[in-house]
């Protein structure tokens, strides 16, 4: 499927091979994490939909082995989707997937002429202050960070994770730090997953009671005058799972 990622790239659209929840599980070393945020034009959400639907379609018909994810962003200006997964290495990049060119035709016809815009970036996931995510996942509550040093941010992202970890035997979330994209592409975001909206309502301590908890006010106040010297901006969107826009 790089043929059809380099297609893509071209073209303004872009479908990876796994999704950006399944290539956390099991991870111990940092992987690639390629992201793709399209925008669709306004009155042509349906038609895009069924756009990739087609592709899809071809796609598996002509025996493709790889896999994506589509996310619909539920919040914010406009209808926005994310197509995102991951590679080991950066020499992926130039694999190609022969069956991307018998599916070119749908491309053209069916996805692009309802797209506005698109960005891509890059990401690379952070396996130690990662959890491992269930299967059942249909929602994921994703937060972007804009820091002014990215050293700090990452100890006290080790450091409140930890916490969480002695207490409840993994982290929350999937961390990642943003390697390459436009001028507004955020420095870190961490991936929450849920299965549905009801997992959202339940109450649990927020990160930094349990830090405190764990370590006492004194220590807690001094870690959270370097968290807000270093945070800039946060902002967060919720994105929906949409099975018949993905592989699987």
């Amino acid at each position: 499927m790089r043929t059809m990622r380099i297609i893509i790239t071209t073209l303004v659209v872009a479908i990876f091979e796994t999704g950006v929840l399944s290539a956390q599980n099991g991870a111990s070393a940092s992987e690639i994490l390629t992201t793709t945020e399209i925008t669709v034009k306004q009155g042509h959400n349906s038609q895009f939909i069924e756009g990739v639907k087609k592709w899809k379609e071809c796609y598996l018909k002509h025996n493709g082995e790889e896999e994506w994810t589509m996310w619909s962003r539920q919040q914010g200006e406009g209808q926005v989707y994310i197509m995102a997964g991951t590679i080991s290495t950066w020499g992926e990049m130039e694999n190609k997937d022969d069956v991307d060119n018998e599916c070119y035709i749908e491309l053209l016809n069916h996805i692009l002429p309802h797209i506005e815009k698109v960005k891509s970036r890059v990401a690379s996931s952070m396996p130690e202050v990662s959890r491992s995510t269930p299967e059942d996942t249909k929602y994921i509550w994703v937060t972007y960070y804009n820091v002014r040093n990215e050293n700090t941010f990452k100890q006290v992202i080790r450091e409140v994770t930890n916490a969480i970890k002695n207490k409840e035997g993994s982290p929350r979330g999937l961390w990642y730090n943003f390697q390459l994209g436009a001028p507004d592409t955020p420095h870190f975001m961490v991936v929450e997953p849920y299965k549905g909206y009801a997992d959202i309502d339940i109450k649990r301590d927020s990160p930094a009671k349990v830090y405190t908890d764990a370590v006492g006010e004194e220590k807690a106040q001094e870690l959270w005058e370097v968290w807000f010297d270093t945070l800039e901006e946060r902002w967060a969107y919720i994105y929906k799972l949409n099975p018949e826009m993905s592989s699987y």
